[in-house]
């Protein structure tokens, strides 16, 4: 018993695992965690609010992953450019909808190069664009 509760509770943590990325969540608490295997993974957030997205201009290193935290009243639907192809920096930026008061977060970024982005709902509201750098 004790043998197939380990293995069940195991194969739980894989499949959990596996389904990491492009995701939107609950509130977010802070906070980032380390990842295991030879290293961490850095997170950096961007604060979405009414007067829009804060910082606008980020650098993170290679394997980061950022964090939308969604603090408006209205939700946001955040996507690589152009508009409405969303190509740029396709599939690891293309967060998507982010309901008020949730956080989405972008899969791991790992190469380097400029990727911009805005919200797909509010396309030529410039407050809600900005560009994540990859180093």
């Amino acid at each position: 018993m004790v043998k197939t509760t380990y293995c069940a509770a195991a194969m739980l943590a894989v499949s959990l695992a596996a389904g990491c990325g492009g995701s939107s969540t609950g509130p977010s608490t802070g906070g980032s965690g380390g990842g295991g295997g030879g290293g961490s993974t850095n997170t950096t957030t961007i604060t979405i609010t009414s007067s829009g997205a804060s910082p606008r201009d980020i650098t993170v290193a290679r394997g980061s992953r950022v964090t939308f935290v969604n603090n408006d009243s209205q939700p946001h639907d955040m996507a690589s450019d152009p508009h409405p192809e969303h190509t740029l920096c396709n599939p690891e930026l293309n967060v998507g909808f982010i309901a008020a008061g949730s956080s989405g977060i972008t899969q791991n970024l790992n190469t380097a190069r400029t990727c911009t982005y805005h919200d797909h709902n509010q396309p030529s509201n410039t407050n809600l664009q900005g560009t994540i750098r990859i180093q």
